[in-house]
């Protein structure tokens, strides 16, 4: 038996049920392709910390398959293509892959399904329950998040599996070397990739200095490290497992304490879950501008606009340094998305799906449920139930940055612009001529 497995948002070997799949197999071929976004609201490729943590999170996963005797292939190439061309130069009998929510990631397993000439086996994804674990069919799942955290909650959450600890030899020799990142870790968020300092940042920040216990009172920070756990990259790109920071959690409440912020840490992996299984049922609902609702609302486009929003030169400071800090680090904290996206869909005017796109091409943490889920929340075509967010932005700075530090950290002042600029061609011609 020689068998592929083709690594996606899974980059890890504890609790990985796809690769305990393999162990009676003669041969293993670990697969990874680059992630090629598609073109998409005049934006296209990943940027630069994305990627930087993406390669770091791949280089980390390669060591850990070294040290059982595997290897790891880093392919560039779209999975249509590539995986049925290994199927057939490797003489593989079997391909399996983890679970990934989202429509092209559906249409995906759909092609290759058609196409390869070997089974493919889709085993679990990253989330705290299976399906079949939902109290509710999925056609029956709740559009917005409340009804969905009661029905949930309380379920039991399984614990993770242990780490694959043997593995079948691959079926090549020594495979190229992964091609470093161009961007460099930015000094002041370096969180890098891989599982080794994932499990680092999720020890530090619930047993080692106990921040968990202020988490609720703290969860606001704009900067990273004072207050955000800011698991969510390597929660994104499957370094860690969902269930294996839900079960710190817990072991943390039952050998120390459990407060308010020690449950929302998990209230916030509950509405990881909901915009999960979210991307399931919208499916291509996700990404129109009408979302999941089918409700319309009055925008424009204005390229000269949706440039100075991504550039951080708009007439709003806290704006700005927000989105100076997502450039230069891939990270922005929960209550910055919030505040970046109202500005964005409320004060500019702008299509919610521009913004959505520019984060997905930034964001280390991208996921596309909760990406995608969260902007159409605050566009009002998703799942809130007052019809969207519209963020005062005076008084969220007032809130966040009563002093002005961290528009002055993230030169959020910029000098002011006119609202419009045309060209003389642009005018009208008078004399309806």
């Amino acid at each position: 038996m020689r068998h592929l497995h083709w690594f996606t948002n899974d980059l890890r070997l504890h609790d990985n049920p796809a690769l305990a799949s393999h162990v009676a197999a003669d041969s293993l071929l670990c697969v990874y392709l680059m992630p090629r976004p598609r073109p998409w609201c005049n934006l296209v490729g990943l940027g630069a910390q994305r990627d930087r943590f993406l390669r770091e999170s791949l280089q980390c996963l390669r060591n850990s398959l070294n040290a059982l005797g595997q290897d790891l292939m880093v392919l560039e190439g779209s999975p249509e293509l590539v995986l049925p061309d290994l199927v057939s130069r490797f003489a593989i009998t079997e391909v399996s892959t983890s679970f990934a929510p989202g429509y092209y990631e559906r249409r995906t397993l759909e092609h290759l399904t058609r196409k390869l000439s070997v089974p493919l086996q889709v085993h679990r994804g990253n989330s705290l329950f299976l399906e079949h674990e939902l109290p509710f069919p999925l056609a029956d799942l709740p559009g917005v998040f409340s009804p969905f955290r009661r029905k949930v909650e309380h379920l039991v959450v399984s614990g993770p599996k242990p780490a694959t600890i043997r593995l079948p030899p691959t079926p090549s020799g020594q495979f190229d070397a992964i091609p470093p990142a161009t961007g460099k870790r930015d000094p002041a968020l370096p969180l890098p990739g891989g599982r080794e300092a994932g499990l680092r940042r999720l020890r530090q920040f619930i047993f080692d200095e106990e921040s968990i216990t202020r988490y609720k009172e703290t969860r606001n920070c704009l900067d990273g490290m004072d207050g955000s756990s800011t698991l969510s990259p390597w929660l994104a790109n499957g370094c860690l497992s969902v269930r294996e920071v839900a079960h710190t959690i817990f072991d943390f409440e039952r050998q120390r304490v459990a407060n308010d912020s020690t449950y929302w840490l998990f209230f916030e992996l509950l509405w990881r879950e909901f915009f999960f299984w979210r991307a399931v049922v919208d499916d291509r609902q996700l990404f129109r501008f009408g979302g999941q609702s089918g409700q319309r609302r009055q925008c424009c486009f204005d390229p000269r606009t949706f440039a100075r929003w991504c550039a951080g030169d708009t007439d709003y400071p806290l704006v700005n340094a927000l989105m100076h800090q997502l450039v230069a680090t891939g990270w922005m904290s929960n209550r910055g998305r919030q505040i970046a996206a109202s500005s964005l869909i409320n004060e500019l005017n702008g299509d919610w799906r521009f913004g959505a796109a520019f984060f997905e091409k930034h964001l280390i943490d991208y996921d596309v449920g909760s990406n995608y889920g969260n902007w159409q929340y605050i566009a009002g075509v998703g799942s809130d139930p007052r019809g969207g967010r519209h963020f005062n932005l005076e008084k969220q700075a007032r809130d966040h940055d009563p002093e002005g530090l961290f528009v002055q950290k993230w030169w959020g002042e910029t000098p002011g612009q006119p609202l419009h600029a045309v060209d003389a061609a642009d005018w009208p011609i008078e004399g309806g001529t």
